[in-house]
């Protein structure tokens, strides 16, 4: 088996790193979206106010809180939306799978939600709705909100979702390419012939094999490189009593 430590890393191809960026951008584009909400909340409800004054429509107040939260609570969700997707980007860097699934189906949904909120805004975001009684209708209160205010905030609003919608779609595809596809495959553990003179572990090595010890060329080393030791002690002649050696005179007895 292939040693992990000596597995090359996977090279990040460039569509997977564009991905990341365009996601970065969507995320982007829905933190201006959120600001420019946040910052005309008071003149939108001011315009929605002047729109219901003189109309017999009960609790105002309330009608006009419900439009706002509408509004900021479909940006705020967006924007939810949005940072998952950023975060999702960091490990589709790394060639997770998982992630660039989830990034399909979060993806997916937010561009159903970006483009029907696109289709709204160009149509007119009030449009199609009319309060009870002789209450303003949808036209009337998306004029009175367009003429409250700056004349910059529809076109701008509408150029950040076409770019975020665009930037989306491109990333959801390219994370779907051949190539792309090849970087999050996990990649299968092959087979790596031993190198020629390498040892497995616990098989030892003859002599002349490479690897092999080879003499240090120090005393008491042999040739094969183990250290030689003196050779046991065994009786020595003159151990041997004086009456058995040869020549000697055994002892007189009286």
């Amino acid at each position: 088996m292939v040693d992990s430590q000596n597995t090359p890393a996977r090279q990040r191809p460039s569509i997977v790193s564009i991905s990341g960026y365009l996601l970065y951008l969507f995320l982007a584009c829905q933190v201006i979206s959120l600001i420019i909400t946040l910052s005309t909340i008071g003149k939108t409800r001011d315009a929605l106010r002047d729109a219901y004054a003189g109309s017999t429509v009960e609790n105002v107040d309330q009608v006009v809180d419900v439009f706002v939260a509408v509004g900021v609570g479909g940006a705020i969700v967006l924007l939810l939306l949005a940072i998952v997707l950023g975060v999702l980007a960091l490990f589709n860097n790394q060639g997770r799978n998982g992630a660039r699934i989830t990034t399909w189906i979060v993806g997916g949904i937010m561009v159903c939600c970006s483009g029907l909120g696109l289709l709204s805004s160009a149509g007119g975001g009030f449009a199609g709705g009319q309060a009870s009684g002789d209450g303003p209708s949808g036209e009337e209160i998306q004029r009175r909100v367009e003429e409250a205010l700056p004349s910059w905030i529809t076109p701008v609003s509408l150029l950040l979702g076409v770019i975020s919608l665009i930037a989306l779609i491109t990333a959801l595809i390219l994370l779907a390419l051949p190539k792309a596809n090849e970087f999050f495959r996990k990649p299968t553990a092959g087979w790596e012939p031993p190198t020629p003179g390498a040892s497995y572990p616990g098989q030892s090595q003859a002599p002349g094999q490479p690897g092999y010890p080879q003499s240090t060329g120090e005393p008491g080393y042999p040739s094969s490189g183990e250290p030689s030791y003196p050779p046991p002690a065994t009786d020595r002649p003159d151990d041997t009593p004086p009456a058995d050696r040869p020549g000697s005179t055994p002892p007189s007895t009286s």
